[in-house]
């Protein structure tokens, strides 16, 4: 058996953790079975961004008959720009493990790791121990039972970035952030979309007014089907029949199982080390993202506080100074303020904060500001009539949520993130703040306004 001072489980976010003791001088075990930078740089965030931005062009290009310009959309390469994407991510995935190779004190066993018993965990054909162990091995696509799924050839998100050929209709079970995401990307290229979505909202944790917004916005595009109970799938000659609940028939060339994400502590069989998770699988962990076992941490997507790739950013900050300390009264609780989330979809959707469902179901009284981009100069320029911007605030000001649906929706979200970290996390920060005119973040200002 190899002993070594820290184990870090997964090269994602654990990265961090690994390099900042390695640097420490600390003999360091890194365990990932797959390439080098986890799910966002691989299968995730990255590579998806990278498509949709493609996506983003050709929809500009639809819409150039709006401003008076005749441009067609001519042959689309699908296979150059799904080719672009994946040589991007490998390439720098093959950096990294190159990079760790190379470097002192890290060994680096590219196999599955499992736990065996109390901080003991085999990798490969390799027992390994350590006093402290980090686990940030993420989460995979959940799968779930549905008669005849198992008999007909479906994919998961990862294969979907790597599919050789333009589906030509699209069958897409989920209505989550990387169903539409996916949806967008496929729909742009030139799939026929269906998404069949077993709740009856889209992106339902977003706020209620954008979720209806965007299945209205959405099922303009594509065959959305909300409320959709599946009885059974089977497959017919090249098509995949999907037979609903309500006695409908939804056909397609391929399945596309967007249903959510599990975490892969059974894999890990973290049990076997005494490690506690709740009933979905997701690792217990407090305030310092320890886990119950002394020694040993757990951080991104497998704690499940947050599922995204800056959230799993910030706990590794934290998780990397709680490891390296010597003395208890040392460690630092993770800050979650302002915790935002975007959905790169079409059209974009960001949000922070409390949701109006979530202030209604608590009972809280609060004022809600909202701002359409068509009522401002910029917004009157691009055309832009769907779009908007929603404050929720109480009857001092505070920021209590801010919610928006259009273009550039993630980066016209920073100047209330800045409000709500670093800020009074009042609308005045935002309302005192001169915006450059006529700049698309005046409908931010002006949603603030309207409070």
């Amino acid at each position: 058996m190899e002993k070594f001072d820290l184990i870090v489980i997964g090269a994602g976010s654990g990265l961090e953790v690994m390099s900042a003791a390695s640097s420490r001088g600390m003999k360091v075990a890194l365990v990932e079975e797959g390439p080098m930078g986890g799910t966002c740089l691989n299968r995730g965030c990255i590579p998806t961004k990278i498509l949709i931005h493609t996506a983003d062009i050709v929809q500009t290009i639809k819409r150039s008959k709006e401003f008076g310009i005749d441009a067609k959309l001519g042959k689309i390469a699908y296979n150059s720009i799904m080719h672009r994407a994946m040589d991007e991510v490998d390439s720098e995935a093959k950096e990294i493990e190159e990079s760790i190779r190379k470097a002192q004190g890290i060994k680096l066993f590219k196999a599955r790791g499992r736990f065996i018993g109390p901080k003991t965990i085999k990798a490969g054909d390799t027992e390994i121990t350590a006093d402290k162990i980090v686990i940030a091995a993420g989460t995979r696509s959940a799968i779930p039972e549905i008669p005849g799924l198992g008999k007909v050839p479906y994919m998961a998100s990862d294969q979907a970035l790597r599919l050789d050929s333009l589906p030509k209709e699209l069958v897409i079970l989920g209505g989550g952030y990387i169903a539409v995401e996916l949806a967008h990307f496929f729909g742009s290229m030139g799939s026929s979309i269906h998404i069949l979505q077993r709740n009856v909202k889209l992106v339902r944790h977003e706020d209620e007014e954008i979720s209806a917004k965007f299945a209205e916005l959405l099922s303009k595009q594509y065959d959305v089907r909300l409320g959709y109970g599946i009885k059974s799938i089977e497959k017919k000659g090249k098509q995949i029949i999907v037979h609903g609940a309500d006695g409908s028939v939804v056909s397609g060339t391929h399945l596309l199982v967007a249903t959510g994400r599990v975490p892969n502590t059974d894999i890990l069989e973290t049990a076997k080390a005494g490690i506690k998770a709740n009933p979905q699988g997701y690792i217990e962990t407090n305030e310092f993202m320890e886990t119950n076992v002394p020694g040993i941490w757990a951080l991104g997507d497998i704690a499940g506080k947050f599922l995204f790739k800056h959230s799993a950013n910030l706990e590794a900050e934290y998780v990397t100074h709680n490891v390296l300390g010597s003395e208890a009264h040392h460690k630092v609780a993770v800050d979650y303020t302002a915790m935002p989330h975007a959905i790169f979809s079409y059209p974009q959707i960001a949000g922070v904060g409390a949701t109006e469902q979530e202030l209604k179901a608590k009972g809280e009284d609060y004022l809600v500001g909202k701002c359409k981009y068509e009522d401002t100069g910029m917004g009157l320029a691009m055309l832009e009539k769907d779009g908007f911007v929603k404050f929720l605030a109480n009857y001092d000001g505070k920021i209590l949520g801010c919610h928006i649906i259009g273009p550039e929706a993630a980066t016209l979200l920073h100047e209330v993130l800045i409000s709500m970290k670093a800020g009074k996390s009042h609308v005045n920060d935002i309302l005192n703040t001169i915006h450059i005119h006529p700049a698309l973040n005046e409908v931010v200002q002006r949603a603030a306004g309207e409070v």
